[in-house]
């Protein structure tokens, strides 16, 4: 592995990010940090595009090739339960997504491409913050990423909780699914919980709202398409022996295609429609897309694919696996240049195995020399 002597270093800078997160547009200790780094190495440094995001430039030789690769630098609002002793110092802030390693395999291959780099070209890395919420791509470009920048293409990676370490996935096409939230506000009449027949119970009409959703997927959807429909708020103004007379729902679909997104809302849009007919009350439906399908180009894939060969070997990269239906805001920039979103084991066992989010995981440091040389791979792969 090509940044295997500097895997002390790697895990020391990884370690610090993690016990320092800062969620959306606010990662100022990251952000300061990286910059610092990347010009301790040698690189061209851009501070500020989208607040806190930062893209460092490395050119070598004389072709005008060039190559992005984006990492993200954002944590979440969660309260970490991990008790080791790198564990987040700042209250309900936690890397609970990896992010942390992220950004530390960026800087590694760009430590190890400033010192031996053998290309011809210009590599761009590119430090984006507040991925959770779906701003951060659309903020950097909005702000002159691919105009004051001249990128020919575009990668991102996150790694896997219960993949193996070690190992690769990626696909032509669609790999990760859109992001879709929705909101349901209804009005009916609220009353005396002993005088329900009085009233028009925004509980027991959201309760039938929040079950007939459950069946978009199972009975609207085409089995072979894949989909999620998941309430995650049922907010009411009902209080001790008052029935509600205002509902609000709130959640998140998620669809692999347009079309599928489009049944999903077209039928979610029916149901309430008929639920609240039916009661006789009144209501709104709001469904907006926060985040498109992340999209691969053939092109980008094949190159990735076999750039993982080289560093992992045949038997451990996977170039046509299956989609995953979480949403990743990379897909904005693979939508604007030619990209491959691709995908690597974080372990499966222990804090490395458990669920993306949960207060109790955590990124393997094992994966920051594999992930670190991948990307020095990559990019001297394609600026030959």
């Amino acid at each position: 592995m090509r940044t295997k002597p500097l895997h002390n270093q790697l895990i020391k800078w990884r370690q610090d990010l993690h016990m320092n997160p800062q969620i959306g547009f606010e990662e100022e200790y990251a952000s300061k940090k990286v910059a610092f780094l990347l010009k301790e190495f040698g690189l061209k440094v851009h501070k500020g595009i989208a607040k806190t995001g930062i893209v460092g430039v490395l050119k070598k030789g004389s072709s005008n090739k060039s190559i992005g690769i984006r990492a993200d630098m954002d944590a979440l609002p969660i309260q970490e339960t991990n008790t080791f002793n790198y564990k987040s110092k700042i209250e309900n802030r936690m890397h609970a997504c990896g992010h942390d390693g992220h950004t530390t395999m960026l800087l590694g291959a760009a430590k190890h491409l400033a010192e031996h780099g053998n290309f011809d070209g210009t590599v761009y890395f590119i430090f984006q913050p507040d991925e959770e919420n779906c701003f951060g791509a659309k903020t950097m470009i909005e702000e002159g990423l691919f105009t004051k920048f001249s990128i020919d293409e575009v990668y991102a990676m996150h790694n896997i909780p219960g993949m193996e370490v070690g190992t690769f996935a990626t696909k032509k096409g669609t790999i990760t699914s859109s992001e879709n939230l929705f909101e349901i506000s209804f009005e009916g009449k609220g009353g005396h919980a002993a005088l329900p027949h009085m009233t028009k119970d925004t509980i027991t009409i959201g309760s039938q709202i929040i079950s007939a959703l459950q069946t978009i997927v199972s009975r609207k959807l085409n089995p072979v398409e894949k989909g999620v429909v998941s309430v995650t708020e049922f907010i009411t103004d009902g209080k001790k022996n008052i029935l509600p007379g205002n509902g609000l729902i709130k959640g998140d679909a998620r669809a692999l295609s347009d079309k599928s997104n489009e049944i999903i809302e077209k039928n979610m849009r029916q149901l309430v429609k008929g639920i609240c007919d039916s009661h006789g009350i009144s209501y709104e439906v709001s469904y907006n897309t926060a985040c498109p399908v992340t999209f691969n180009e053939s092109q980008q894939a094949e190159s990735a694919t076999t750039a993982a060969m080289t560093v992992l070997g045949e038997e451990n990269s996977n170039g046509d696996c299956e989609p995953r239906l979480f949403s990743e805001d990379f897909s904005i920039m693979s939508a604007a240049k030619p990209g491959c979103f691709v995908l690597m084991g974080n372990g499966t066992t222990g804090s490395h195995s458990k669920p993306l989010h949960a207060s109790n995981y955590d990124f393997n440091d094992e994966l920051l020399v594999i992930g670190s040389s991948y990307w020095a791979e990559l990019a001297e792969q394609q600026l030959k």
